[in-house]
Parts: structure tokens; C-alpha cells; sequence
């Protein structure tokens, strides 16, 4: 089997993200979007360090997303408040930044980035 490309691994991540937001939505939560790409143009390329974030940065090669939930109109910004719907994700094959203090962060690992 051939090795994934980085722009197949960017397919896939956006049909699991589809997923993603569906099981917030059955797990009866609200969803908006937070960051998702970071244009190089702001952020630096990817291992450059500009602006927030990471300078490996998976949101700067289009495999992040961060998810805002909400219940009953109010955020929900604790971690734990997205552990049911990032250990969904893990079991997914993604990688969920409420391992590493990130509870909204939702990714798909690439040459060892998280």
C-alpha cells in the first residue's frame, strides 16, 4: 500500500471532521468553529514560529481544527467537557488536544505532529 500523501491525509481528516460535528451534535451539543488553517502568511510557514500556536503547527497544513461546544446556548470551554467527544475521535484514528492541555483541538498526526 502507498504511502498517504499530505493532500490525501487532508481528504480524509475533512470527511472525519463531517463526522466529527455530526457525533457533537447526536452527543446533543451545539458546534461552532474555531481555527482551522493558519495561513502561512500570519502564522509563518511550518516550523517558523509567528503569531500563536506551535510553529509544527498541524492547523498550518490543514489536519486541525479547534471546536467550539455549547449546550443549551453557553459554551463549554473546559477540557472535559470535550473528553466524550475527543476519546470518540481518538477511537476515529484521530488525535484529541485534550491529552496535551488542547481540550478543543482535533487532529489528525502527521510525521509524528500532533
Amino acid at each position: 500500500m502507498a504511502k498517504e500523501t499530505l493532500r490525501q491525509k487532508q481528504s480524509r481528516f475533512a470527511r472525519m471532521v463531517s463526522e466529527l460535528i455530526a457525533q457533537a451534535t447526536v452527543m446533543g451539543y451545539e458546534v461552532t468553529l474555531g481555527d482551522a488553517y493558519r495561513d502561512p502568511r500570519v502564522f509563518g510557514a511550518v516550523g517558523e514560529a509567528q503569531g500563536y500556536g506551535n510553529a509544527d503547527s498541524l492547523h498550518k497544513q490543514r489536519l486541525a481544527i479547534d471546536l467550539n461546544l455549547f449546550r443549551n446556548g453557553r459554551l463549554l470551554a473546559s477540557t472535559r467537557a470535550h473528553q466524550g467527544l475527543g476519546e470518540w475521535w481518538e477511537m476515529r484514528g484521530g488525535t484529541w488536544g485534550g491529552r496535551f492541555d488542547d481540550g478543543n483541538h482535533y487532529s489528525l498526526e502527521h510525521n509524528g505532529v500532533k
